[in-house]
């Protein structure tokens, strides 16, 4: 208050005393409010515009006490744009508080463990409060648009932490997607230095392709650590991974529903692990922290092959004979509600 005064002593105020207690009276009232509302501030609106603006909708009775009383304290000088919640009994003095604190309303979007990064852009882009800088993974400047200069990899498959995001109106897609990145990398790398020793990759990123198969193949959580042991001995035997979801991803907006013979057959296909030895070129999907755990730290075991039960769940196999007697046991006699891999959430 003492600043206050001083300020519009300053400005030659002779009343200053009675000035500041009708300014003090029209700040503590409360705004013409009968339910709550959204206040959006525009990028790059200043406070004056803002007050003016709720005078003319009959929400603030006279516009000039908040801007004596900013220019007086400094607050509000820099408005943070976004939406901010105004509830009934809101004082201008409130307002100022709440602009000055940039207490902005948050949204959230969820990207799910599983999902490919187009998924993960279909689901942003449904969100209304985000803006579009991203149209596909396939983009040229995809990296520099996220603001990344050396990712982890060209391709930007597989590097985003799947979970839950915070953001507010004005961010864009690749806002969120810079904050899964950035939290992929960190997890990543918590991972990786408490990984078992006698991996069959020497690299973070060859982990995560690992962790992407597994994330693919099954959402049991007991199946992970098991799942990630079958394909550690496989390629420390030199033999393929021969796993299905490799090959769809190759596949791409190709696959109908229905994998085929010929699909598995096609050394065309750089993510056919039924063709080509080792772990496909990028992760297939967005992979979560048990997925990459479970690649880190794969169950010790003398299983090389598995087959889906039906019910979501995996029958484990040491030899060839076992496994095929488990094929003709759980594929080659399904039923209707057959399914390869538990029910996730819906995909966008």
């Amino acid at each position: 208050m003492l600043r206050l005064l001083a300020y519009l002593v300053v400005l030659g105020v002779s009343s200053a005393a009675a000035l500041t207690g009708w300014l003090w009276w029209q700040l503590s009232g409360p705004l013409a409010l009968a339910e709550p509302r959204v206040l959006d501030v525009a990028n790059g609106e200043g406070l004056g515009h803002v007050a003016r603006r709720l005078q003319v909708e009959g929400v603030l009775a006279d516009y000039r006490p908040l801007l004596i009383y900013s220019r007086a304290t400094g607050l509000g000088r820099q408005l943070q744009a976004g939406e901010y919640a105004i509830a009934p009994g809101t004082t201008p003095l409130a307002l100022l508080a709440l602009l000055e604190a940039k207490r902005t309303i948050s949204y959230q979007v969820t990207l799910v463990e599983g999902w490919t990064v187009q998924q993960a852009l279909t689901a942003l882009h449904a969100q209304p409060k985000l803006s579009r800088r991203l149209d596909s993974p396939q983009q040229a400047d995809f990296w520099a648009v996220l603001g990344v200069e050396t990712p982890l990899a060209s391709h930007p498959e597989g590097l985003f932490f799947p979970d839950t995001y915070q953001y507010q109106k004005g961010m864009s897609d690749a806002d969120v997607l810079l904050q899964a990145y950035t939290r992929l990398d960190r997890v990543l790398a918590e991972e990786w230095s408490a990984r078992s020793t006698g991996l069959p990759y020497d690299t973070p990123y060859a982990a995560l392709i690992m962790a992407s198969v597994v994330e693919k193949e099954t959402a049991v959580p007991a199946e992970r650590g098991q799942i990630a042991g079958v394909f550690v001995r496989r390629l420390q035997r030199g033999m393929r991974l021969q796993t299905d979801p490799t090959v769809i991803y190759g596949l791409g907006q190709a696959f109908d529903g229905n994998l085929r013979r010929r699909h598995l057959q096609d050394a065309g296909n750089r993510y056919n692990s039924y063709r080509h030895a080792g772990l496909p070129p990028t992760p297939i999907a967005l992979a979560g922290r048990a997925a990459i755990r479970a690649a880190l730290h794969p169950e010790e075991g003398s299983s090389l092959y598995f087959v889906a039960r039906g019910d979501g769940s995996h029958q484990f196999s040491r030899t060839l004979a076992e496994h095929q007697a488990a094929v003709e046991r759980y594929q080659r006699q399904r039923r209707a509600d057959y399914r390869s891999s538990p029910d996730r959430e819906a995909r966008p």
